[in-house]
């Protein structure tokens, strides 16, 4: 391998093809940033707390790594512009599944501070709060995995470009069934980025979004007892 040096007065930078990649991701990168900074702000709102949109937001991050695991264990490229289109609209996927499961647990916290007849403000004992988070979990166990499994069910014709002629469905009675095409190689790219975000970020719901609030609801007791 032969290296060049250049001139100190001398600069250089790649034009063409790379140069529009560059744009589109730098554009994508800010979009994506965007997009979570909104989430994040609406979850506040809708919470009234940052303990909560925070926890949701860490399922979102860590819904990526699965979109670069199934990249990676298939040995798919990654695209720049419909790669990083399925990656922020699976960010707004991926919110649905966290908001329905925290809002269901801290309804079912609240019932059972009223039923204790608690002040407003007062915590409930760790011992009832992992019962909330279990019951929580076990009831919106369904509602997440059928959200999931028909999404994912889908996004699959996308994905493999499944191609059905309805014209000639109806006129001749032949659909002209067949896989990939152009539209594949277009669109192929966001529906497995979804595909493999979604899939993985199902089970980090069910798992990581209670245990993280178990963990940041201890750390709220202690700090009450420390006050």
């Amino acid at each position: 391998m032969v290296s060049y040096s250049l001139p100190k007065d001398v600069q250089f930078k790649f034009s063409g093809e790379i140069e529009e990649q560059e744009k589109n991701m730098d554009f994508l990168s800010n979009a994506l940033l965007s997009a979570l900074g909104l989430i994040l702000l609406l979850l506040v709102f809708q919470f009234n707390s940052i303990s909560k949109p925070l926890i949701i937001l860490l399922s979102i991050f860590l819904s990526f790594t699965g979109v670069f695991l199934g990249l990676i264990a298939f040995q798919m490229p990654f695209v720049i512009l419909m790669t990083m289109m399925g990656i922020i609209a699976l960010a707004g996927i991926v919110v649905n599944n966290g908001v329905v499961l925290l809002d269901y647990t801290q309804l079912l916290i609240d019932r059972k501070s009223l039923e204790l007849e608690l002040p407003e403000g007062s915590l409930l004992e760790k011992k009832e709060v992992t019962l909330a988070i279990i019951e929580g979990g076990t009831a919106r166990l369904r509602p997440v995995i059928l959200t999931a499994i028909t999404t994912v069910l889908g996004l699959i014709p996308l994905a493999i470009g499944l191609n059905i002629d309805f014209f000639a469905l109806f006129s001749e009675w032949d659909p002209k069934v067949y896989i990939g095409g152009d539209n594949v190689i277009f669109w192929g790219p966001l529906a497995w980025t979804v595909i493999f975000g979604l899939t993985f970020a199902t089970f980090l719901t069910l798992v990581i979004v209670p245990a993280t609030f178990s963990i940041v609801y201890s750390i709220k007791i202690w700090i009450k007892k420390f006050l």
